[in-house]
């Protein structure tokens, strides 16, 4: 698929030459500070000072593209569509706005209007105008033409499945859900991959051809395993006799929505978020309703650091919603990450009471109580999500070592090492539990071959890990290995050059093998990157006494008053 489309907002920001006739006092201004808060990915912001800075210069392209660009962002891609009329007017072609436009011109329902902005040379991409085509047929009820469109695509190399997807789409939005069961039934090596969103569509196609056992049957084998509010809505309205309405994409508009929506899916993997959110926005404008639209935006929003947009973006969700639960524990991220940890705390424990059958609304709980170090309640909360969770969730071995970290940071080590190694026994290869469990058996001087034996697997599955690679470094060191600890330690300082414990680890490691400037130097390196205040001193002490000399004054306090000379 083509990515020529337009650049990601930032980008289009960061190579915009300055305008040369905008006002070097103000106005120079404003297109700097709107330039620097596009970098920040502060687009309420950069709407501001780019409509200032355009103002002044009103037929500049790259002031034109931003402007539209920031609109979209904040989520109000309408209020870009009078800059985007002037724009064409004045020659000016920009694929932000013919975007822009189509999606007005589809909220008004005047789809001739597309075709003839499409006539006229307005285009934004193959994928997106040929899509667009066959919805804007749809839209003038005109199907034959429409499934022409369709087919088009479906015969142009690599839109294959974009063009199945969409034409199965529409088929059911006009009650032609024969043809569409006919088309979504196809296996994925004929050009119609499965995704969460084709899977509920195809569901109720099924319900609406009175096949809904097919239909839950669809579901179970989809998202085996996988318990979400939506799906078990869905699955309860399926076990009833009577047909669920086709609401995934009802009419033409919503169907535009999702070719916006299908795009932004796919760049998602490899591409910007800023990119991404361009078409995640549109789809949004266009099909305001739906939630699963608008948690991508508020996800991407949440990528891109600007937690206010995506929280608002979360709660567009509505609480009757089945996708209210997963909107919400989305939010109490945001909340989170915006160091609102105690609205988080709410946010979730809200959620849990009013779904108490859903476990991740009590595994996201424990993961926010852990980090503000409320461990007694993190230990609850993930309990209670293990009691819930089916034993086919995959899910389940990264609770399991969640709870195992609170567990050992409460000193309750028999419960911890029992929750790694179940942990372990659900995916016996996760590297960051072989690690974590290996690395807290050296340290505690327990099962040091069987610690030794977990750690080298962790690094064999991840070996550029620095911390992994440290864990081995050190469990040799403790193991008397000394000699064979020195070159993964040294590794690991290679890859986390500014960890103080990975640097500090290398500094006893050098000091036991004779090499003292260089484990002075690394103790140095060690303290320069802000050690906890505890491990700062026992560096410092190091530095001046020397290793053997300190562990010397923790085996036996009463050498505190041993010569510093060493």
């Amino acid at each position: 698929m083509t990515k020529r489309i337009l650049y990601s907002f930032a980008l289009i920001c960061a190579l915009a030459p300055l305008p040369a006739t905008v006002s070097a006092e103000v106005n120079a201004g404003a297109y700097l500070a709107g330039n620097s808060a596009a970098g920040d990915n502060d687009f309420m912001a950069a709407a501001t000072w780019f409509a200032q800075a355009l103002s002044a210069d009103p037929g500049n392209p790259a002031l034109i593209e931003n402007l539209i660009a920031s609109r979209i962002g904040v989520g109000d891609p309408l209020g870009a569509v009078d800059v985007a009329q002037a724009a064409r007017s004045a020659g000016i072609e920009s694929q932000l706005s013919n975007m822009v436009l189509a999606a007005d011109a589809a909220i008004r329902g005047d789809w001739s209007e597309i075709f003839d902005a499409h006539e006229a040379g307005h285009v934004v991409s193959p994928l997106v105008d040929g899509l667009t085509r066959g919805w804007a047929f749809v839209g003038l009820g005109r199907m034959d033409q429409a499934l022409v469109a369709f087919d088009e695509m479906i015969e142009t190399r690599g839109l294959r499945s974009f063009g199945l997807y969409h034409k199965a789409l529409a088929l059911a939005s006009v009650g032609d859900f024969e043809a569409a069961q006919a088309i979504l039934s196809l296996p994925p090596e004929e050009g119609l991959p499965r995704s969460r969103r084709s899977i509920i569509a195809y569901a109720q196609i099924l319900s609406q051809l009175g096949q809904n056992d097919q239909a839950i049957a669809l579901l179970n084998a989809a998202f085996s395993g996988n318990s979400d509010p939506y799906l078990d809505t869905l699955r309860e309205r399926l076990s009833g006799s009577e047909a669920i309405p086709f609401n995934m994409v009802p009419s033409a508009r919503e169907g535009l929505a999702e070719v916006y929506n299908s795009v932004a899916l796919v760049l998602q993997a490899d591409t910007p978020e800023a990119y991404v959110l361009l078409y995640a926005r549109i789809a949004q404008t266009l099909s305001p309703r739906d939630a699963e639209v608008a948690i991508l935006s508020a996800t991407l929003l949440e990528s891109l650091g600007n937690y206010d947009l995506a929280n608002a973006a979360y709660t567009l969700v509505p609480q009757d919603d089945p996708a209210f639960h997963q909107a919400e524990l989305g939010r109490a991220e945001v909340l989170r990450k915006d160091g609102q940890v105690e609205r988080a705390i709410e946010v979730l424990q809200q959620l849990v009471r009013a779904f108490p059958e859903y476990p991740m609304g009590f595994a996201n709980l424990g993961d926010t109580l852990r980090r503000a170090e409320r461990l007694p309640e993190a230990g609850e909360a993930y309990s209670k999500a293990l009691a819930l969770m089916p034993q086919t969730d995959p899910r389940l071995w990264f609770v399991y070592y969640m709870r195992g970290i609170t567990n050992h940071l409460t000193d309750q080590w028999p419960s911890a090492e029992a929750d790694f190694r179940a942990a372990l026994a659900r995916n016996p290869n996760q590297p960051q539990v072989l690690n974590y469990l290996g690395y807290s058996l050296v340290e505690r001087g327990e099962k040091l071959d069987e610690a030794l034996e977990m750690i080298e697997r962790a690094v064999r599955e991840e070996p550029q890990n620095g911390a992994i690679v440290d864990s081995l470094g050190w469990a040799l060191f403790v193991l008397g290995r000394v000699e064979e600890s020195v070159e993964p330690m040294e590794r690991a300082a290679e890859l986390e050059p500014v960890d103080p414990v990975v640097n500090d680890h290398l500094g006893d490691v050098y000091w036991s093998v004779g090499r003292i400037l260089e484990a002075r130097f690394q103790w140095n390196r060690a303290l320069s990157f802000d050690p906890p205040p505890e491990e700062a001193a026992r560096i410092r002490r190091k530095l001046e006494i020397g290793l053997d000399a300190v562990l010397m004054e923790e085996a036996d306090p009463s050498t505190l008053n041993m010569s510093q000379d060493l």
